[in-house]
């Protein structure tokens, strides 16, 4: 392996904050040593930490590892250097984008099927309705179905040029009172991404980092189900307060609760539970608004919450016009019938919880 075997595969690292160039070109790789059994290569860092150098650092012993043979070890060490050229305004991109965003908050899920992303699309409606200012990531990477459930299926966001040279800021679309940012809007219709998690991790603080959402009162991140790496990327690269965690009242749905919960509360992550939603709590006929049948269980999701010692922030009954409007691109959340109230007190809960 010479130098330019290992700068080219260095060359797979991008920082998501820096126009998605590599770290070979903007500069980041400070030294390689070669020898017949190690490779060092050292990264460069300014004074002022770089927000993701984490994600770097992880992503460049991964590159490593996937070009140097077996036999030959390989260890990434950092530098700080103290850059005394002028600073271009706009070096830490991706956290001056969120700088007037109040809170940041991750809507997740232990598992798939349980309606999170209708929960997040319809709380984000119902909190720009009690009048703030609202945006939504969708960090659904494998599965974004926020364009169809709020009629932006097709549009494609607009881009203006960044304060770097080189870079492009992306202009989230605006409907229903919400800013909405997906990475369905830049993928063909029907179109597989089939990622690996470091691509996966890195097309997703794209669409965060380098979108221009001006002052929000919330930011909620529609994130994928279950556990996994971009979960953690998520949380340790974007300065995200807290999750509200989505569950069905049946049992196979509270079983993957708990490991959601015990993800957020690990000393590794360190974020706080705002609350448990119980969605699909129970079936009511539009006819009979009454009536509730309690088709996945009674109270498993408030049992759950009392158990894990995490509030019940709302309960969303299964009815039929939650899907008919998700599917027509209109949220039951704009409406006023009883779905859609119960998505206007949930988000009261939570702006009432976070002040």
């Amino acid at each position: 392996m010479t130098k330019e075997d290992i700068l080219q595969a260095l060359r797979e690292v991008h920082h998501p904050a820096k126009a998605d160039r590599d770290i070979v070109e903007i500069g980041m790789v400070h030294d390689i040593e070669i020898s017949d059994s190690k490779v060092v290569v050292t990264l460069a860092f300014p004074k002022r930490r770089d927000p993701l150098s984490e994600y770097l650092i992880g992503s460049a012993r991964a590159a490593l590892i996937r070009h140097l043979p077996s036999s030959v070890a390989s260890e990434v060490k950092t530098v700080v250097v103290d850059d005394e050229k002028p600073k271009k305004k706009g070096l830490n991109l991706g956290l001056e984008q969120l700088a007037e965003v109040r809170h940041i908050v991750g809507i997740a899920s232990g598992k798939g099927g349980v309606g999170k992303s209708t929960v997040a699309v319809n709380l984000a409606c119902a909190l720009a309705r009690l009048g703030y200012r609202v945006g939504l990531a969708d960090a659904d990477v494998y599965g974004p179905s926020i364009p169809v459930m709020t009629g932006t299926e097709g549009a494609v966001p607009a881009a203006e040029p960044g304060a770097e040279e080189g870079q492009e800021l992306i202009i989230p679309l605006e409907k229903f009172g919400v800013k909405w940012m997906s990475i369905g809007y830049f993928a063909e219709r029907g179109q597989a991404l089939i990622w690996r998690g470091p691509m996966a991790c890195n097309a997703l603080k794209q669409m965060i980092l380098q979108v221009k959402w001006g002052p929000l009162d919330f930011l909620l991140i529609d994130m994928p189900p279950g556990t996994g790496d971009i979960h953690i990327s998520l949380v340790q690269d974007i300065p995200m307060e807290g999750a509200v965690i989505v569950t069905t009242p049946q049992t196979v749905a509270l079983a993957d609760v708990e490991k959601g919960v015990n993800m957020f509360r690990n000393e590794n992550v360190n974020r706080p539970i705002f609350g448990l939603v119980e969605n699909m709590a129970w079936f009511t006929p539009e006819e009979h608004p009454d009536e509730k049948y309690y088709i996945f269980g009674r109270d498993g999701g408030a049992d759950m919450a009392r158990e894990l010692g995490v509030d019940l922030l709302g309960r969303i009954p299964l009815v039929q016009g939650i899907r008919e409007s998700g599917d027509a691109g209109e949220p039951a959340a704009l409406g006023n019938r009883p779905d859609g109230l119960a998505f206007v007190e949930l988000a009261g809960k939570l702006a009432e919880k976070l002040g």
